[in-house]
């Protein structure tokens, strides 16, 4: 979908092709177009050929790509200027483009077993049989209730409130709960907020157990044993292999986990009491700054190692510098054609929305667009004069690039190479982001020396990046095992929890039953997202960024490595982007890290000063739940 990825797992995201297919259209709506052999009595008398299936597969890419564009422009529209009218034409044609892939996707099917079918049209195919995250079962009355679920749920979500204990006070939505969370160190307040949030949910557990019970049909419907062997096919190798690479993938980074558990508990034992959080124990999950404890960096000061240390004021150089938005943005384009790329087009400039316009409502959450899939790159933003927006927009210029050397593919292909790509490559360009970086351009006059600013950033960085793995890895592990049917409705939420507790240390801070519907307050799930791609973007980001150093030529430790300026970086980037979803995933990585297989040992070496601190700091604690 052209959709923008509404609710990230934190950061910035892409709003192009499948890989931003966030807010799922609803499925079944009556189509508007005529669907490619949508007549099929010819085919169903005839053996199905190579032949066929080839000009099948050139169809639904010449129609994708019109149906795609009119969406992308519609919410585009949307995003840019938020009235009923343009959210009622963007809701159309998301029904329209639905309808369409809904039929493609069955027809799709009919192609599996065609021999001598030539690799492109092969993965064609494949591509848009894994199109949908929730695809609709056949019957159509089945269809139009999951559409109608579907928008229930995010109906649910989107307009949950928490009203205070006697519904009767200041109501207040996730925005301001999430602020309560994050700035708030009183442990009953906190208790109140999350209590009062995840309260929402409880009315969509009905709702979900009728969506899981129809999705898997429609999965089953296109070849899938469930909905959670659909989505783990997305990644160019058998479901139940890509649950055990998962799995590696998380044995490699738990120790550095398990080190900022021990740590971080320690001091909200002195925080809070020892009584409300103990040793040895899960951490309550109200306590973590986040009301699903998913990242835990507005807990910081909490944390911070040495006080007192001279931060990085580059807010006050920006300012000092009268630096407006599109001085920024250039700023994070010179960047990217410092290592050899291509300057983006004049149209970007003309199209993009830099600042929060004065005449009416927009979506000012960061996105990167291709709305024609055509280079029509752009960036929606309201930026203000501060660091965090300027690494934003580097991140969001890492989608824009990776689009603008992938557009001239076919549609189906002008996505990443698996949903954790795109993501990953925006985050591992702002690794570079380093004080050398920032002296270069002239927002830093000198780089600071010493260990304990060095400790105080890395700390700040893995209170996001390292705190968010084990719950990036177990939103989908409990869908998985739901869609299978391995935890029955009446386990929802005890398997919810004790996931919670094995991955991430993090308990019920109040008595949780079986009326609660816990892992509903995560929009992900009542949007039916699919969430592994947070966990794989947070450890790919790291193994790109360690590539990129060494065709730099870097010598000395990782953190204090950025490629800017080096033109070898640029090639090997360059030579992934340009693959797009044209090839497994597997390629595209050994394109750019000569290697085939996701590795997270990048992050642990990245992460080095710090992991040597914590264990100084963890000795004689009893670490670990």
């Amino acid at each position: 979908m052209a959709v923008p990825l509404a609710a990230s797992a934190g950061c910035t995201s892409s709003a192009h092709g499948l890989t931003a297919a966030a807010s799922e259209p609803a499925p079944g709506a009556t189509p508007a177009t005529v669907p490619p052999q949508s007549a099929t009595t010819q085919a169903d008398e005839a053996p199905l050929t190579a032949e066929d299936a080839r000009q099948f597969a050139t169809r639904v890419n010449d129609e994708l790509k019109r149906l795609w564009v009119k969406q992308a422009t519609a919410e585009w529209i949307k995003a840019t200027y938020i009235t009923d009218d343009t959210e009622r034409n963007a809701a159309s044609v998301n029904e329209e483009v639905m309808a369409y892939l809904s039929q493609a996707i069955q027809q799709a099917a009919r192609f599996k077993d065609v021999k001598g079918l030539d690799a492109e049209s092969a993965r064609v195919l494949r591509l848009l049989r894994l199109s949908s995250t929730l695809p609709a079962p056949n019957e159509p009355a089945q269809r139009a209730e999951l559409a109608s679920i579907a928008a229930k749920l995010e109906g649910l979500y989107g307009k949950g409130k928490y009203c205070g204990k006697d519904g009767k006070g200041a109501c207040k939505d996730l925005g301001e709960l999430s602020d309560v969370m994050a700035d708030s160190r009183d442990y009953n307040t906190l208790l109140e907020a999350w209590v009062g949030w995840h309260a929402i949910s409880q009315p969509m557990r009905p709702l979900y157990e009728r969506l899981v019970t129809l999705s898997n049909a429609g999965a089953r419907e296109i070849g899938f044993q469930d909905l959670g062997a659909l989505w783990r096919s997305n990644y160019d190798m058998p479901p139940e292999a890509f649950e055990q690479e998962a799995q590696r993938l998380w044995g490699q980074v738990k120790p550095l986990y398990d080190d900022l558990h021990c740590y971080v508990r320690a001091r909200l034992a002195k925080q809070y009491g020892e009584d409300k959080v103990p040793a040895g124990k899960a951490i309550p999950a109200h306590l973590l700054g986040n009301m699903w404890a998913q990242e835990w960096n507005n807990i910081y000061g909490l944390v911070e190692p040495y006080k007192g240390q001279p931060s990085l004021d580059v807010d006050a150089e920006l300012k000092k510098q009268k630096y407006d938005a599109i001085r920024m943005v250039k700023l994070g384009e010179g960047f990217f054609t410092s290592l050899g790329l291509k300057p983006l087009p004049e149209t970007f400039w003309q199209n993009s929305q830099f600042t929060k316009p004065r005449d009416r409502e927009v979506v000012c959450h960061a996105s990167a667009w291709d709305v024609t899939y055509n280079n029509d790159l752009r960036i929606k933003m309201c930026i203000k004069p501060t660091e965090e927006d300027l690494v934003t927009i580097h991140h969001e210029l890492g989608h824009d690039y990776y689009y603008t050397y992938y557009y001239k593919l076919p549609v189906l292909f002008q996505q990443g190479a698996n949903d954790g790509f795109h993501e990953a490559i925006g985050d591992a360009i702002t690794l570079s982001i380093t004080p050398g970086y920032l002296k270069q351009v002239g927002l830093l006059k000198d780089v600071p020396q010493g260990d304990k600013g060095l400790i105080n950033l890395q700390m700040k960085d893995a209170m996001e990046k390292v705190a968010f793995l084990p719950f990036g890895l177990l939103v989908d592990q409990w869908r998985w095992e739901v869609f299978s049917g391995r935890v029955k409705p009446t386990d929802y939420n005890a398997s919810w929890w004790a996931l919670r507790e094995k991955y991430q240390g993090v308990r019920a801070p109040v008595e949780r039953s079986e009326k609660d519907f816990d892992a509903g307050a995560k929009y992900h799930v009542p949007a039916n997202v699919p969430y592994t791609r947070y966990f794989l973007a947070r450890i790919l980001q790291f193994q790109f960024h360690r590539a990129l150093c060494q065709a730099a030529g870097h010598q000395g430790p990782l953190h204090e490595c950025s490629i800017y300026g080096n033109k070898e970086a640029g090639k090997r980037l360059q030579a992934m982007l340009e693959l797009g979803a044209s090839k497994p995933w597997p390629e595209a990585l050994a394109a750019l890290t000569g290697q085939q297989e996701m590795d997270a040992s990048a992050m642990l070496e990245y992460f080095t000063p710090l992991r040597r601190w914590l264990q100084e700091q963890n000795k004689g604690q009893q670490c670990g739940w």
